[in-house]
Formats: structure tokens, sequence, C-alpha cells
């Protein structure tokens, strides 16, 4: 407990590849949950022991894959109710897992446990620039209350700049 401020934990935990379940590293971190304001997300600070499989390849070929679609890709329920998902749509489903591990940081109190459920849609959306941009109705599992919560998120994607959600 910090007076005032709000309570910290300190961290130490063991982040599995998702690409590569055999690699894993060694994590500390630091989360501060403010007191009171639920509006503000938690400070957090971590430290890497090691480094995870570089994934350049596969971001390359998925980029180029859905660069050459002659139709923006839309899609629905990944996984499907029985945890099925075609292999083409895993890329789909990692780059909302990504982006909704953002929007639960921003959403996150001591009392709350979020969890990606599924994609019920997502939509590519044209531009005109290097970036690939998608909408994604997704459902999130609060697994304390176990509601699930439908979330609409626009996700920016480069496999040389990462990921950003921006709306």
């Amino acid at each position: 407990d910090i007076g005032g401020i709000g309570r910290k934990y300190h961290l130490k935990v063991v982040l599995e590849d998702v690409l590569d379940q055999d690699s894993t590293v060694n994590c500390t971190a630091e989360v501060l949950y403010h007191l009171g304001n639920k509006n503000v997300a938690p400070d957090v600070q971590f430290t890497l022991e090691g480094e995870l499989k570089n994934t350049d390849e596969a971001d390359n070929i998925f980029y180029s894959r859905i660069k050459s679609l002659e139709e923006e890709l839309v899609a629905e329920n990944i996984p499907d109710s029985h945890g099925n998902m075609p292999p083409e749509m895993k890329p789909i489903h990692l780059l909302a897992w990504v982006a909704s591990g953002y929007v639960i940081w921003q959403n996150s109190t001591e009392n709350t446990m979020f969890q990606l459920a599924q994609i019920k849609h997502v939509k590519q959306v044209k531009r005109s620039d290097e970036y690939l941009e998608f909408d994604y109705t997704i459902l999130l599992h609060e697994m304390v209350t176990q509601e699930i919560i439908p979330w609409q998120m626009t996700v920016l994607w480069h496999p040389q700049h990462g990921v950003q959600v921006t709306q």
C-alpha cells in the first residue's frame, strides 16, 4: 500500500511464446493501481530476461497476404463456438489478442480479470498508406463477474511499426 496513491504489486512471471510454446522468458514487473480512480490505467514497469522468438518472417507473410487480397477481409466468430479456427485466421486472432491486451490494460482494476473470448466480427478498412486497418468487435470475458462484454476497437498494424489501437 502506498498511502494516498494506490497499491503496488511486484510480480515475477514466466512468459510463454504464443507461437513457440517451448520458448519462455522470465519477466519481473511492478504494477501500480491508483486509488479510487477507475479512469486511470495501472502503471506498469517490466523487465524481460531474454527475448521471445522473432516473428518478422510470419509477420511479413501475413502482411503480404492481406495486402494482396482483391477485397477487404471480413470474418466472424473467431474462434467458433467449438473453439475451432481456420489456420488463415490465426494471425487475425493474434492481432486482436495483442490489441485487446491494450484495451484490457486501459480498463483494468484490482478487481477485474479480462480475457479475449472471441472475435465476433472483423472487417478490414481500405487505406491508401502502408498500414493495415481492422475494425473489430470482440467479446471480452470478465472472469470475476462472468460477464461477456462486447467491445469495438480499431487497430492499425504494420510489421515494422507494430500494433496501435486507435479507437
